[in-house]
C-alpha cells in the first residue's frame, strides 16, 4: 500500500490517499477547503489514474472534514465514520464560520465503521481500531501486512491528541494508545493527522506522555 500525504488548511491537517497497484484508492480525512487545495487533491488522483472507492474519517473535528462533501460529490462515494462521532460531525456547521470556514458544506455519513471491521480495496486490507479519547468516535486504520497505521489525532511524534475539546478525555486517550496502539509491533509506522510520521517503538521510548 502506498501512503500519500497532502497537507491542507490552516490547521496543517494531513489528508491521506491510500492506494495500491490496482489503482483503487481510499481517501482518509480530506481537509481540503480552498479551491486550490481541492484541485491539488484532484490532480494527484488524476495524474496517478486512481479510482476513489472509499471515503473514511478517523474522527470528525472540522479540520478533518472540510473536504468530505467535495470528495463525496466528485467521486460518488459515501462517507464512513464511527457512529459515536456523528454528533461531532453534526456540530461542525454551528462553529465553522467562527473558525474561518464560512463556506463549509456538510456531508453526513452514508454508513458506520465498527471496531474490528475489515476495509478492503484493491489488494489491500485495513482493520478498524476504536481509539476514543481525542474524540468520542475516533478510529484508526491498521494495515497489518505493511505495518502501517493511519492514526488521526491519537498519537503524534512525541505528543498525543488534545483532550480539551467536547467529547475528549485524557484518561480514555491514554488507555486507547496503550491498549490499541502500543500492543502493535514496534516497527509499525504511524501516519498522524498532523506533523511527521513516527513509529510505535519510538513513541514507547520517547513520548513524554506515555513513559
Amino acid at each position: 500500500m502506498k501512503v500519500t500525504c497532502l497537507t491542507f488548511n490552516p490547521f496543517q491537517e494531513n489528508t491521506y490517499l491510500l492506494h495500491d497497484d490496482t489503482r483503487e484508492c481510499v481517501v482518509v480525512d480530506p481537509g481540503c477547503y480552498e479551491r486550490q487545495e481541492q484541485e491539488e487533491l484532484k490532480k494527484y488522483i488524476a495524474d496517478n489514474s486512481l479510482k476513489v472507492v472509499r471515503l473514511l474519517n478517523t474522527h470528525c473535528h472540522i479540520d478533518h472534514v472540510l473536504g468530505n462533501k467535495f470528495v463525496a460529490d466528485t467521486y460518488n462515494v459515501g462517507l464512513e465514520i464511527h457512529q459515536e462521532d456523528e454528533q461531532v460531525l453534526r456540530s461542525v456547521p454551528t462553529y465553522a464560520a467562527n473558525y474561518g470556514f464560512p463556506l463549509y458544506a456538510e456531508q453526513l455519513p452514508a454508513s458506520y465503521l465498527k471496531e474490528g471491521e475489515s476495509i478492503k480495496f484493491g489488494n489491500t486490507e485495513l482493520e478498524v481500531l476504536f481509539t476514543p479519547g481525542h474524540a468520542p468516535g475516533h478510529v484508526v486504520f491498521y494495515n497489518q501486512a505493511d505495518k502501517t497505521v493511519i492514526g488521526g489525532d491519537v498519537l503524534f511524534r512525541q505528543s498525543i491528541g488534545r483532550t480539551d475539546l467536547p467529547g475528549g478525555d485524557f484518561d480514555t486517550l491514554i488507555q486507547s494508545i496503550k491498549t490499541k496502539l502500543f500492543t502493535l509491533p514496534d516497527e509499525v509506522t504511524v501516519y498522524p493527522g498532523h506533523g511527521p510520521e513516527t513509529t510505535i517503538g519510538y513513541e514507547k521510548k520517547y513520548n513524554p506522555f506515555l513513559r
